[in-house]
C-alpha cells in the first residue's frame, strides 16, 4: 500500500484533519483489532520515555488523518506511525516504531533487511488476515491504566 506523497505537516494545512497535538510520535491502528490491541498496550509498556501516544482508526481524528494519506480506515492496511510530520504504513512504520521505542521493539530491526515489496506482501497478508487469526476486540474500552493514557480520541 501507498501513502500518498506529503510534506512535512502537511495534515496541519488540510481542513478535513482534526486538529490535534503532534508533539512526539503516534500509531494509527485499528482499534477493533486485537492484534493492534495488544501491540498498543505494548507500547504503552515499553516506551519508557512515554513518548508515543496511540489513535484509534475508528475516531473521528484517526479517519481524518489517514484520508489525508490516502488510505482508507476501513481497509486493512490500517497501521500509521506518524512522527515529526512523516508518516509511515506498513511493516517499515513497524519497524521504525519498534527502533524508536527501544528494548523489546528493536526485535523488529532485523525484518528490515527483507526487501520492501517482501515487507509489503507479509503485513498485507497479516492486515487481511488479522480478524480471522487473531478476532475483534475494543481498544477503548480496555480498562489498561497506562494505555488509557497515551490514547488520542
Amino acid at each position: 500500500m501507498k501513502l500518498a506523497a506529503r510534506a512535512a505537516y502537511s495534515y496541519r494545512g488540510d481542513k478535513s484533519v482534526l486538529p490535534f497535538d503532534d508533539r512526539g510520535p503516534i500509531v494509527f491502528m485499528d482499534g477493533d483489532c486485537v492484534l493492534c490491541t495488544f501491540g498498543a498496550r505494548a507500547i504503552a509498556r515499553l516506551d519508557r520515555v512515554a513518548e508515543f501516544r496511540i489513535c484509534a482508526i475508528q475516531t473521528r481524528l484517526g479517519e481524518s488523518v489517514l484520508r489525508h494519506y490516502g488510505l482508507n480506515p476501513q481497509a486493512p492496511y490500517s497501521w500509521l506511525y506518524l512522527v515529526d510530520g512523516h508518516a509511515y504504513t506498513s511493516l517499515d512504520a513497524m519497524i521504525r516504531a519498534g527502533r524508536r521505542m527501544g528494548g523489546w521493539g528493536q526485535l523488529l530491526a532485523p525484518l528490515a533487511i527483507l526487501p520492501r515489496s517482501v515487507q509489503d506482501w507479509l503485513y498485507a497478508r497479516l492486515a487481511r488476515n488479522r480478524y480471522c487469526l487473531f478476532g475483534r476486540t475494543d481498544m477503548c474500552a480496555i480498562v489498561d491504566a497506562k494505555l488509557k493514557q497515551r490514547l488520542l480520541t
